[in-house]
């Protein structure tokens, strides 16, 4: 297929007429997933609209090789996972389909990366191998024209003397953390940021207990001294981010989107609204497998905005963007 398409999507038509043409050219070229909707006698001629595709689910990525190319893997990202869990894996065939995502769903959001001083706060993401997060950040920063940024691990201290200087520079800021390494900065220092975003990426990765969204923002925007805290939705699966400028509303690029399925009814599409197990459809993914069902619950709005409201139980609590309820 052409990929190029992908990121030139203007409208909800081109986006289902594109939807289509990837979920026909997987089933044709994934095993995996052409295997799962044999299973569920979902086949091409069945599927007429985007409700009809089958949405496979997230945890094939832990025991199965999800891809749609016979290309060579120039790159294998791991979720982090629990002790003793198994991980995710999400080979990618195509790494500048990846950049291009990042690059252009950020800048569709926040203008020009080059524009900002970026500071990574990610310490239990740096300090393994395979993370897709850190992989995002570290182009991110290598593309600021900004020769301050850089990644930050357990030197605090250091981060608090650059982040108050280059603030009272009126430098745009963007401190990208992991939940758990913010907190640890507010309470060990207290900031009043006028030009700083603030954007959570989730997970307490085991070093806290999970605190409900709102709580979580309302502790950082007492310690940051910000009006808003904005957050970054992504996972290991996906090639694609979406992005919350506050109160935990997110907006997808024109490439991806997210439906709700019902609870009890995993292959039922609800109507914008209704809580429910949420599918996304990632069309920068299309070398591996572009529709998703997740284990996260969360609600659509009419206008294609969605929240995250908690996870099913059971499942693995892993590094994406949410707070358990």
């Amino acid at each position: 297929m052409d990929t190029n398409t992908i990121f030139d999507i203007k409208n909800n038509a081109e986006f289902e007429s594109l939807a289509l043409k990837v979920f026909r050219f997987q089933f044709e070229n994934n095993r995996v997933y052409r295997s799962f909707c044999d299973l569920l006698y979902k086949h091409p001629a069945e599927v007429k609209s985007i409700n009809d595709i089958p949405f496979l689910p997230i945890q094939f990525f832990k025991t199965r090789d999800v891809l749609s190319s016979k290309a060579e893997i120039q790159a294998t990202f791991t979720s982090s996972g629990t002790t003793g869990s198994e991980t995710s894996k999400h080979h990618v065939t195509n790494i500048e389909l990846y950049n291009t995502s990042f690059t252009q769903g950020f800048e569709q959001f926040y203008g020009n990366i080059e524009d900002y001083v970026i500071l990574g706060l990610l310490p239990s993401y740096l300090e393994r191998q395979g993370s897709s997060l850190i992989h995002m950040v570290d182009a991110m920063i290598k593309t600021s024209k900004h020769p301050e940024s850089g990644f930050y691990l357990n030197n605090l201290s250091e981060l608090k003397e650059q982040l108050i200087k280059l603030d009272a520079e009126g430098k745009k800021i963007l401190l990208i953390g992991v939940s758990f390494a913010l907190l640890d900065l507010v309470e060990s220092f207290k900031f009043q940021l006028k030009n700083t975003i603030i954007m959570e990426t989730g997970g307490m990765k085991g070093k806290r207990k999970e605190l409900i969204r709102h709580e979580l923002h309302a502790i950082l925007k007492q310690g940051f001294g910000v009006e808003t805290i904005h957050s970054e939705y992504g996972m290991t699966e996906l090639l694609s981010q979406a992005y919350s400028k506050g109160h935990g509303i997110f907006d997808c690029p024109p490439w991806m989107k997210v439906l709700t399925r019902d609870t009890e009814d995993a292959l039922s599409i609800q109507e914008p609204g209704k809580a429910g197990g949420l599918n996304i459809i990632d069309l920068a993914n299309i070398n591996s497998c572009s529709f998703i069902a997740t284990q996260d619950l969360g609600r659509i709005g009419a206008d294609g905005s969605f929240e995250v409201i908690g996870r099913f139980d059971n499942s693995d609590i892993r590094g994406c963007n949410l707070m358990v309820l």
